[in-house]
């Protein structure tokens, strides 16, 4: 039986991608294995930033050491972005851009199975843009991006996902200055209700505790659907009228956060500790990019720093001091200055952060930042000492909101161990609010129950002990 491997890189919503052509794989035969053992290894790429390309090129290359002989399929933001660089790549057999990504899975299994191509599904002509039209899938019509995915269920067994990620939302209609996302995925579009509320359900029946739901731009979900649904009348939909313990909303940018979204926290997310603990988890990610109203300007962002406090304030008080915040932060993007920067710092210090992903600008070929970053780069030594600033600083704000959890009792989900893990050092989960747990027993995965912190670990994770036997 033929084996293939997925290596996801980027956000959620690529994580979702990736899970879905697995789904095809094993729908079609093919079995996951080591990547020493493989035959198909598909490389589900990310482009937001040039580190990410070149992430995408070391695991074809390292793929290739490992195993001479096996087939590689680059999906994904580089593979639509730039594919016929990805074809290049040496060893790789075929790319498959994101606006093609629905027939990935049967393109992959026509390697491995030695199938004539015209055994793939037939493609419009216009999806052919390489010399070699057997090698390159893309076009910019994105026809045929949406992936109808399988059945979402709790993984089970070392690696598996036991909280997996629902994408309901593909695409971004705007049109941020340093982003190439619109290229990458094409404009919003939606999952119809109908087909979420399945997937949910069906998850529930799996014994399902919880739900991501994720999208490229998930508070737009619903405005392209005839119904023109908002985002919030979806969740509450989800909460009303099915059995699922925990649902988790992943990244929503700060204007989505919606009196009506936000009102749903201060209902959901308070709940004692009953059979299904908080029904909504105590955790927002609220993309910043940055804390200084000028460089938010020229991103083009469609918020002030303002806005975003009063969105953190909001939020705050409706799910208390226990919220895991988190945000995506922006360094070096062009022509900040030190001002601009410590403005940015200063913004970043008074809000209650508990985790930062903080990053430099990276110009993508495309877009306006591009243009901006040959006219006004900034150096990059100031990058890297900015960086080592906002590292600093969020260490300390993480560490402060950790140990304030310190023998107080946090609703947990207990997860999967990873491939190498020790059993015997207990159980890794996850708090409501984001927080890393280890916990003192070993327990099986996909288990919610009330944990006891004990203290702090080495790498940061809570030190945890169950606090009576798990709800659910």
């Amino acid at each position: 039986m033929a084996g293939f491997h997925i290596e996801n890189f980027g956000c959620r919503a690529a994580r979702a991608d990736g899970e879905a052509i697995a789904n095809g794989l094993r729908s079609r035969g093919l079995t996951e294995k080591a990547l020493d053992e493989v035959d198909l290894v598909i490389v589900n790429s990310c482009s937001v930033t040039a580190e990410a390309d070149r992430d995408a090129r070391a695991f074809v290359r390292k793929a290739r050491r490992i195993n001479p002989e096996v087939k590689v399929v680059v999906t994904g933001c580089y593979a639509q972005r730039a594919p016929e660089e990805a074809a290049s790549i040496a060893g790789v057999d075929a790319v498959v851009g994101n606006s093609h990504k629905a027939f990935a899975a049967q393109i992959a299994f026509d390697l491995v199975s030695s199938a004539k191509q015209q055994q793939v599904p037939l493609l419009p002509a216009s999806a052919l843009v390489a010399a070699n039209p057997q090698t390159i899938w893309v076009d910019d019509g994105f026809a045929h991006s949406w992936i109808e995915e399988a059945q979402i269920l709790p993984g089970f067994g070392p690696g598996a996902q036991t909280r997996p990620n629902l994408k309901i939302q593909e695409g971004c209609s705007n049109r941020c200055t340093f982003c190439i996302i619109p290229t990458t995925r094409g404009n919003s579009r939606s999952m119809g209700a109908e087909k979420v509320l399945e997937q949910v359900r069906g998850f529930v029946v799996a014994d399902g505790k919880e739900m991501v739901l994720s999208g490229i731009n998930l508070g737009r979900w619903g405005r392209d659907l005839p119904e023109n649904r908002s985002f919030a009348s979806l969740v509450r939909e989800i909460l009303e009228t099915t059995k699922l313990s925990r649902l988790r909303l992943s990244s929503i940018e700060p204007m989505d956060w919606t009196a009506e979204l936000i009102a749903l926290m201060r209902e959901f997310a308070h709940e004692s500790f009953s059979e299904t603990s908080p029904r909504l988890a105590r955790h927002a990610h609220l993309p910043l990019q940055s804390g200084s109203d000028a460089v938010l300007r020229r991103m083009h962002r469609r918020y002030r720093p303002w806005h975003y406090a009063q969105k953190v304030a909001e939020l705050s008080e409706a799910a208390g001091d226990e919220l895991g915040l988190g945000a995506d932060v922006m360094v070096g993007f062009p022509g900040e200055t030190h001002a601009e920067f410590q403005e940015s710092h200063d913004f970043i210090a008074a809000l209650p952060f508990s985790y930062l992903h903080i990053f430099r600008f990276s110009p993508r070929p495309g877009t306006r930042g591009w243009e901006l970053h040959r006219q006004s780069p900034v150096p990059a030594q100031a990058v890297q000492e900015r960086l080592a600033v906002l590292r600093a600083l969020i260490r300390e704000k993480s560490h402060r909101f950790r140990t304030s959890f310190v023998g107080k009792v946090l609703p947990a989900v207990t997860l999967n161990a990873n491939e190498n893990a020790d059993a015997s050092d207990g159980t890794s989960g996850i708090a409501d609010n984001f927080l890393p747990l280890r916990i003192d027993q070993v327990l099986p995965p996909n288990r919610i129950l009330p944990v006891l912190v004990r203290g702090i670990g080495s790498h940061g994770e809570l030190l945890c002990e169950p606090a009576m036997k798990a709800f659910v």
